[in-house]
């Protein structure tokens, strides 16, 4: 296999939804991600300094009422904004949009008020070794330790990641189709079928595709008075029955 297909295979995970219907989500790597951390630092060092030219113009001459409004400011916005963002429906902040990536759990439902929250309070043992009282400290740190973690955990998390069990991921999962129906032979049922249970049958048969192996399986045990088989077997010959109602209309 190319170098280039395990690398893409390397970076997916797959999801079973409530459905059943299983999704591709792709990993995010540590230098989109940082990548999208420098734009929302720029943005937040813009809300600064706008923030700044506004105190000072109103606190002329109490220098100390400034500078505590500016620190104030600065703290919820370099927690907050954060929080905020990637609590939201969206699951990501500006930079994050803009790099197309969002903040999920394992699950891959969107993140919680306190995911988000634990995710980016942990951010500062993610920053060592470096000093975040300065820019260039902010940037040091961002490829720091929670740098070297994504490098070497399966799922590109950072410390804040493992602890508060979330994924940054690509924006758009692939879903796991194969678009073609399953390859089996036409078995007539057993059993006379009510309408609805045919009906059950052919919706079963078409969307099959759509479904893990495990959650074809799962679902034809429901059956196994039907196909007086389980496992493999027994989801083989409820497919066959599918297959056959689905020629027979």
């Amino acid at each position: 296999m190319p170098r280039n297909d395990i690398e893409v295979l390397d970076t997916r995970q797959s999801v079973e939804l409530g459905e059943g219907v299983e999704i591709h989500l792709r990993i995010a790597g540590p230098f989109p991600r940082a990548l999208a951390l420098l734009l929302d630092m720029l943005i937040i060092a813009g809300i600064m300094l706008v923030v700044t030219i506004i105190v000072g113009i109103i606190s002329t001459g109490s220098g100390m009422v400034g500078q505590g409004v500016f620190l104030i400011v600065g703290f919820f916005l370099s927690w907050g904004y954060f929080t905020y963002f990637e609590a939201g429906k969206r699951g990501a902040t500006i930079g994050k949009r803009a790099l197309g990536l969002r903040v999920i759990d394992r699950s891959g439902n969107n993140i919680t008020k306190g995911q988000a929250f634990i995710r980016n309070i942990l951010r500062l043992v993610d920053m060592l070794p470096g000093m975040p009282s300065t820019a260039a400290g902010v940037l040091i740190g961002s490829f720091g330790l929670g740098f070297f973690c994504c490098l070497f955990t399966k799922k590109f998390q950072r410390v804040g990641d493992l602890v508060a069990n979330t994924l940054v991921v690509y924006t758009q999962p692939e879903l796991m189709m194969t678009g073609q129906e399953p390859t089996v032979d036409s078995l007539a049922p057993t059993v006379a079928l009510a309408r609805e249970e045919q009906v059950a049958l052919a919706d079963y048969y078409s969307r099959a595709s759509m479904w893990s192996e495990a959650r074809r399986i799962e679902l034809s045990d429901h059956a196994s008075e039907l196909t007086q088989k389980r496992g493999m077997e027994g989801m083989i010959r409820l497919l066959g029955m599918a297959k056959w109602i689905k020629e027979k209309k």
